[in-house]
């Protein structure tokens, strides 16, 4: 029961699955962590695997880049393959001076000024949220692993590369809104969870300092990565 999107038929997508954006780094996580992964989708070369972590049954996939992208993704699995939670595990830029480059970051809400939830489902609030329970398995696997982790809030954005006239409002919006961190996907997969009563949750992994503009490469990003997925993988080995 292939969708538009997803080439897989039922029985081919775990319960759980993990969300980088990058399909390429979809398949470093399957081939690093999964146990004989087995590639469930290829339609636009977005790509998904199934295998095992310590014997439990984990798929990940690739989001793509934005709100729309994720939703759209989030929907099919949610409503179609039975998919119950999604983790997303993605980079951010960090607003404030405090945060370093590589900080794993545990999303509390995420703020978006996009109508993306309006034009869902009519619902008009300016925050979406994780699943209390998620957050609580990640929080726990992160104290069990002894990775620090930073619990805040978060910009989703529609625009990545913002004019400069625009910046002082941006900026100004953020420190209003306590928001720690700009990333472009969870206020569109927290609203998808919702109305679809399914679970989700954030982690980020701190890629660059817009305060400070200290950024790395795409190389590195993918090296750093690892601690944000060890704890997701942790959080649901047992579910």
């Amino acid at each position: 029961m292939a969708t538009p999107h997803i080439g897989a038929e039922m029985g081919d997508i775990a319960k759980i699955v993990l969300m980088p954006g990058d399909p390429l780094r979809a398949k470093f996580i399957a081939d690093t962590f999964l146990e004989n992964p087995v590639l469930f989708n290829k339609i636009r070369n977005m790509f998904g695997y199934t295998g095992t972590y310590n014997g439990k049954r984990i798929s990940v996939m690739g989001s793509g880049m934005g709100i729309p992208s994720i939703s759209l993704y989030a929907h099919e699995l949610y409503k179609f393959y039975g998919v119950e939670e999604i983790i997303r595990v993605g980079s951010t830029g960090a607003f404030t001076p405090d945060i370093n480059i590589y900080d794993t970051i545990l999303v509390k809400k995420a703020y978006s000024d996009s109508s993306y939830a309006k034009c869902k489902c009519g619902d008009e609030d300016e925050f979406q949220y994780p699943s209390p329970e998620l957050n609580d398995k990640l929080r726990a696997a992160a104290e069990k692993l002894g990775i620090p982790v930073i619990e805040g809030n978060v910009w989703s954005s529609d625009v990545f590369y913002y004019e400069s006239n625009v910046m002082d409002q941006v900026t100004k919006t953020a420190m209003e809104k306590e928001l720690c961190c700009a990333e472009m996907e969870s206020f569109g997969l927290f609203a998808t969870a919702k109305v679809l009563g399914k679970k989700a949750a954030c982690m980020l992994t701190v890629s660059d300092n817009i305060a400070t503009h200290v950024e790395t490469t795409s190389e590195e990003r993918q090296s750093k990565l690892l601690d944000m997925i060890r704890i997701a993988l942790e959080a649901v080995k047992e579910d």
